[in-house]
């Protein structure tokens, strides 16, 4: 008989294919969670999913590298999921070109407030302009992010982590916030949410409603355009 009773757990979690399983189950829990109470925003499945994988490597003393090892392949994943994003954006095309002037003007204000407000809180505060560069391009999905935290020298863990909190807070304040300020437009609804939480606000719009999640794709996919020009700029002008 084996003297280590841990033995076959270290081998199972050196293989991928567990940390895909347990990532897989942990959502798929979640996403009932978040269906038994009608998608109620503070079930939201990402959230807790997070809380609890991460939880469970603290557990287990497992680091990221090897969780990432299996996980992967959800990553991988991530390509396929935006660009079939052009599914719905076709069938609901009509909707869409009828409120082109809108959306560029939205697109225009948001993506210079998301920017700018972040930037200018972080300065007045003194933050350490490494910190401000990280978190500036917040807005936007994360590869386009860390992206531009490369060019400008700054953290890209530090940025992930800051899209991520973004996306997550987008995506339980905007039905509460909307229904609040008694928006009742699912393009504008959509829209917002996907300048300001990028995929996951994305995601939760599509929960919501069709047409809602169709504009926050839109706006997901301009503003990581636009952000990827803006950012330059913003510090150039804003930091000192």
């Amino acid at each position: 008989m084996n003297e280590n009773p841990f033995s076959l757990w270290v081998y199972l979690s050196q293989s991928p294919l567990l940390w895909l399983t347990v990532t897989l189950l942990v959502y798929a829990l979640a996403d009932e969670v978040s269906l038994k109470t009608h998608r109620h925003p503070l079930a939201n499945p990402v959230l807790h999913s997070m809380w609890i994988i991460g939880g469970f490597l603290l557990l287990t003393g497992t680091s990221y590298t090897t969780y990432f090892a299996g996980a992967q392949f959800v990553h991988f994943l991530l390509g396929p999921a935006t660009v079939a994003l052009a599914v719905p954006l076709y069938e609901n095309r009509k909707v869409v070109l009828s409120a082109i002037l809108p959306m560029l003007v939205a697109l225009a204000v948001g993506s210079v407030t998301a920017v700018a407000s972040v930037v200018l809180l972080a300065e007045g505060v003194g933050l350490p302009r490494a910190v401000i560069l990280s978190m500036a391009p917040k807005s936007v999905t994360a590869g386009v992010a860390m992206g531009i935290s490369e060019t400008l020298h700054a953290d890209p863990s530090l940025t992930a982590v800051a899209v991520i909190l973004t996306g997550i807070m987008g995506a339980i304040a905007v039905t509460p916030l909307m229904n609040r300020m008694r928006i009742v437009d699912y393009r504008a609804r959509g829209f917002a949410v996907g300048i300001a939480a990028h995929g996951i606000g994305t995601a939760r719009a599509f929960q919501v409603d069709e047409v809602a999640g169709v504009f926050a794709g839109i706006a997901m996919s301009l503003n990581a355009l636009v952000t990827s020009l803006l950012v330059p700029l913003a510090v150039t002008l804003l930091l000192r």
